[in-house]
């Protein structure tokens, strides 16, 4: 059983960075796919970037293109979503997500293990 554990969140001003980790246990994901999510109060899940360690794709949101960048460190077991250039639309709860399943990694939420999500806030 993968458990995954979201960390790094907090407070930045617009215009700043902000880098949040996922730490997987378990397993080693070098093989997985894995993918960060978000969800602004009132909004449906997005989709934000998603790795697949077997095919070597990454994906990333229009929305994000540019200013997120997603990386994976297998010997720590760790993925992480480096975001800057961040604006108050960007403000939401991050979640990362893994599956062992995919080839290519999915942009949809249909992944199999789950972490809990950590808050952003972007202030203006």
């Amino acid at each position: 059983q993968v458990q995954l554990v979201e960390s790094g969140g907090g407070l930045v001003q617009a215009g700043g960075s902000l880098t949040v980790s996922c730490s997987a246990s378990g397993r080693t994901f070098s093989s997985y796919a894995m993918g960060w999510f978000r969800q602004a109060p009132g909004k449906e899940r997005e989709f934000v970037a998603a790795f697949s360690g077997r095919s070597g794709a990454t994906y990333y949101a229009d929305s994000v293109k540019g200013r997120f960048t997603m990386s994976t460190d297998n010997d720590k077991n760790m993925a992480y979503l480096q975001m800057s250039s961040l604006q108050p639309e960007d403000t939401a709860v991050y979640t990362c997500a893994a599956d062992r399943g995919m080839y290519y990694p999915s942009t949809n939420a249909d992944y199999e293990h789950w972490g809990q999500g950590v808050q952003v806030t972007v202030s203006s």
